[in-house]
Parts: structure tokens; sequence; C-alpha cells
């Protein structure tokens, strides 16, 4: 089972701009192997975009905090918030169907409010100039573990009424 079997693409959809339009975090929903089932995307500052472009960017930040945070809400059938190597906030959210894992709902790219983007980190993996990386990260928004745990009890209810 994945989760086109039990929404179709259209809806996921709506439910990935609803969560941006909740949270201003990017929102995609993941199949069991970590690779997004649709194509909506909205940044939610500029210093994202720039990681993606890079081989490394998209493989070494991105890739393997969605990877490494998703098996552990797979495994603890529980939402995880954490941050990616650049230092900007990651919810995952496991979908489950009668207790077999589908995939999961993602929300990132803004920044914990103790936090800040880890523009050396970005250096040294993507090699995107640290200049430029504080150039690209001046101005991200942040958000509270408060409203990002809010946000997941919200997927979990969005999740739970289409599951049924």
């Amino acid at each position: 089972m994945k989760p086109t079997d039990i929404l179709p693409i259209e809806k996921w959809i709506e439910l990935e701009k609803d969560i941006y339009n909740r949270s201003k975090l990017s929102a995609s929903v993941f199949n069991t192997e970590g690779i997004r089932i649709t194509d909506y995307f909205k940044w939610p500052n500029k210093i994202c975009p720039a990681i993606k472009a890079t081989d490394k960017g998209k493989s070494f930040i991105c890739a393997t905090a969605h990877m490494n945070l998703a098996n552990i809400a797979k495994n603890t059938k529980k939402f995880v918030i954490e941050e990616c190597d650049a230092g900007l906030v990651k919810l995952i959210v496991p979908i489950f169907v009668q207790n077999k894992f589908i995939g999961s709902v993602g929300a990132c790219g803004l920044i914990l409010e103790d936090g800040e983007v880890d523009t050396f980190a970005i250096n040294m993996i993507t090699e995107i100039e640290e200049k430029k990386a504080e150039e690209l990260s001046a101005g991200i928004a942040s958000i509270s573990k408060k409203n990002l745990e809010e946000l997941a009890q919200y997927i979990k209810a969005r999740l739970k009424a289409i599951i049924k």
C-alpha cells in the first residue's frame, strides 16, 4: 500500500498547501522510500532552494535528514521534530494504515526559536560560500516547539480523517 492508494495526488497536494498556509513550512508527502509523491513545492526561505540545487546539499542535508527522521517516526509511530544539518527545523509525521507504514508527511524550512542556520555546515557540505549562505538565510522566520507540536497534532488528525 502507498499514499496514493488512500488518497489521490490532488488531495495530498491540498494537504501540503494547507500545512504551508498554516505554518509557512514547506510541506511534502513522501512514500516509504523517502520520495516526494507530488510536484507541489513552496519554498519557505531563500537558502533551501540553494541547498537543494547542489547534489551534496540534496543528498547529505535534505535526504539524510528526511530518511533519519522518517525512520525514527516509523519505528516509534510518533512525530519527530529535529533540525537538519543546515540548522533548519524538520517535522515528520508517519502515515500508518492498519499498522502498516506507508509513508510520511514532512514540513521544514524555518528555524526553531532558539536555533540558527548553520552557514558553516552549509558551506562545508555544499560549497556555497558562507557569506552567500548568510545572505540567503537572512530573515528566516522562527517557529516555536509548541507550534510545531500543535501542527503535528493537526497533521495527525488530518491523516486520521483521511485513513478512515
